[in-house]
C-alpha cells in the first residue's frame, strides 16, 4: 500500500473513496451522514462553511448561538458528513504542557509561545465544560496524560524545555515528574526512563463532530453532503458589499460570508496558502488488549510514548469498550524513505504497511503481553485507517480574514493537534466574522492570517513541533 488508488492524482479536493477509520464504522447510523446528496444547493445564504468537521460544526454551532438564524447557513462537504481529520484522528484531546516551548519559543517569541501552550490547556477544559454542560454523548474520558522518554536523549530535551517554559513564567502546577522506577511503575513501560503527568483527554471525535452538525441541523442550518466546492470567485450584487459565488458540484450559492474550515485542503480555495499548508496523511490503529490491559487493568491514562521530538506514538484507551487507539508520529528512523513519502500524499483510501507493523512491534516492546503469539483470537489490531492533517511551517493554525477577500474567513492547519485548539480557534473565528476584533478571541496573536505573517514564513521562517 502507500499509494494513490485507482491512479487518482492530488487534485486538491479529499479523494471520493476514503478507507472508513474505527471512528466511521461505529457511527453509521448517524442520520445526515449523507444528509442533501443530490439537492441541488440554494441560490443564495448570508454564510456558507465549507467542511464539516469539527471546526466547521463548531462554527456553526458558534455562529447560531450567538444569533445567527440556522436558515442563514449552509455548510458544504465534499464525502459524507464529518469525514475529514476530525473523524480520522487518534481521538486525543492532549493539550501540550510544556514540550514544544524551546520551538515555539524560537519560532514566535516567548510571549506568543506562553500563550500557545496555555491555549491548549483552556481548549482541554473547554471541551470538558462543553461536553457536560450539553451533555454531548462522545465517549469523552477527562482523565491525565504520561508524556513517557524512552530516550536519555529525549528526557533531556523534555527536561530542557520544562526548564526554559518555568523560567519564562509558565504554569507547570499541574504536570507531575517521575523518573527511574517512579516512571516505570506509573506508566507500566519497563523502557521508561522519565514521564511526566498532565491532564487530558480522549473522545470519540466523529461522534462529537456529529453532534455538533445535528444541532446546528435542528436550527435550520443546511448540510449538503458529496458536494466539494470547486471554486469561488467574486460576485456583483446590487448593494455593492462583497459577496462570493461558490460553485460547486450541484449549483452556484453566493455568500456575503464564506468560511472555510477545510484544513488540509484549504489551498483548494485558497492558493495563496498553497506554500503554506501542506497535507500530510497520518495515521492509527486500533488495538483490543489481552487480559492484562482490560477490566480493573485498564489503562486509565493516555500517553505519548516518545524516543525523540518527532518519533512518537500515542496511546488512546476507551474508557467505553476497553479497545487502544495508536497513533504514529509523521517520522520515524526505523521505517523507509518510501513508507515516510508516502505521508505526504493527500489521500486517505489507504494505509501504509510498514507502518502499522512498526507501531504494532513498538506497542508489543512496551507491553509484551500484547505480542501476537500471545493474543487470543479476537484479541490484538482490528483495525486501521488514515486520515489527512494540514502541517503549517510555525506548527500553529491560520485563523481569521483572507487578506484582500473581504467576506472570507479561515480556520485551518491544525498540523495534527486540532483536538486541541478547534474549541478556541472556532469560537474565535465567529467572533470575527460577527465583527469581532483579534482580541475578542482570545487567541494567541501568531494564529492570525496576516499579510506579513505568510511574508515572513515566504522568506523560510519555520520550526515544527510535530
Amino acid at each position: 500500500m502507500g499509494s494513490l488508488a485507482n491512479g487518482e492524482e492530488r487534485s486538491g479536493l479529499p479523494v471520493p473513496n476514503p478507507c472508513l477509520s474505527f471512528w466511521q464504522q461505529t457511527t453509521r447510523s448517524f442520520p445526515y451522514l449523507n444528509v442533501n446528496e443530490n439537492e441541488q444547493v440554494p441560490s443564495r445564504s448570508k454564510y456558507v462553511i465549507i467542511g464539516s468537521g469539527i471546526s466547521g460544526a463548531l462554527t456553526s454551532f458558534e455562529l447560531i448561538s450567538a444569533g445567527v438564524s440556522g436558515e442563514d447557513i449552509v455548510i458544504l462537504e465534499a464525502r459524507e458528513a464529518a469525514s475529514g481529520a476530525s473523524s480520522r484522528n487518534a481521538g486525543h484531546v492532549r493539550p501540550d504542557a510544556f514540550r514544544g516551548f524551546q520551538v515555539y519559543q524560537r519560532v514566535h517569541g516567548k510571549d506568543q509561545a506562553l500563550k500557545i501552550i496555555a491555549n491548549e490547556r483552556t481548549v482541554f477544559h473547554k471541551v470538558d465544560e462543553f461536553v457536560k454542560q450539553h451533555g454531548v454523548d462522545c465517549d469523552f474520558n477527562p482523565t491525565t496524560t504520561f508524556d513517557v522518554c524512552l530516550t536519555r536523549e529525549f528526557a533531556d530535551f523534555n527536561a530542557q524545555s520544562f526548564k526554559e517554559f518555568q523560567e519564562a513564567g509558565g504554569d507547570v502546577s499541574h504536570v507531575k515528574f517521575y523518573e527511574g522506577d517512579e516512571a516505570k511503575q506509573k506508566t507500566r513501560i519497563a523502557q521508561a526512563v522519565t514521564a511526566y503527568e498532565w491532564p487530558a483527554g480522549s473522545s470519540h471525535p466523529a461522534k462529537l463532530a456529529q453532534w455538533l452538525l445535528s444541532r446546528a441541523i435542528e436550527k435550520g442550518a443546511k448540510l449538503f453532503t458529496h458536494c466539494p466546492a470547486t471554486s469561488i470567485t467574486a460576485a456583483t450584487v446590487a448593494d455593492g458589499g462583497p459577496s462570493w459565488d461558490i460553485t460547486t458540484a450541484r449549483g452556484v450559492v453566493q455568500a456575503a460570508s464564506v468560511i472555510h474550515c477545510t484544513n488540509a485542503f484549504a489551498p483548494h480555495l485558497l492558493p495563496q496558502l498553497s506554500s503554506f499548508v501542506t497535507p500530510n496523511r497520518a495515521q492509527a490503529h486500533a488495538f483490543v488488549p489481552p487480559p492484562s490491559l482490560t477490566g480493573s487493568n485498564i489503562l486509565k491514562n493516555t500517553m505519548s510514548l516518545r524516543h525523540s521530538l518527532k518519533h512518537f506514538y500515542s496511546v488512546a484507551p476507551r474508557r467505553p469498550d476497553g479497545i487502544i487507539i495508536l497513533g504514529a508520529s509523521r517520522d520515524n528512523p526505523k521505517i523507509s524513505k518510501a513508507a515516510l513519502d508516502s505521508r505526504l500524499l493527500s489521500s486517505d483510501t489507504e494505509f501504509n504497511d510498514e507502518v502499522r507493523d512498526d507501531s504494532i512491534a513498538h506497542w508489543s516492546k512496551c507491553f509484551p503481553e500484547c505480542d501476537a503469539s500471545k493474543l487470543r483470537h479476537g484479541e490484538g489490531l482490528i483495525h486501521t485507517w488514515t486520515g489527512i492533517i494540514g502541517m503549517t511551517p510555525d506548527s500553529v493554525p491560520f485563523i481569521g480574514a483572507v487578506p484582500g477577500s473581504p467576506g472570507q474567513w479561515v480556520c485551518a492547519g491544525f498540523n495534527g493537534h486540532g483536538m486541541a485548539r478547534i474549541f478556541t480557534c472556532a469560537p474565535g473565528v465567529t467572533k470575527l466574522v460577527l465583527g469581532g476584533s483579534w482580541t475578542d478571541t482570545g487567541l494567541p496573536e501568531c494564529f492570525e492570517l496576516t499579510e506579513e505573517r505568510l511574508a515572513k514564513l515566504s522568506k523560510g521562517v519555520s520550526g515544527s513541533v510535530f
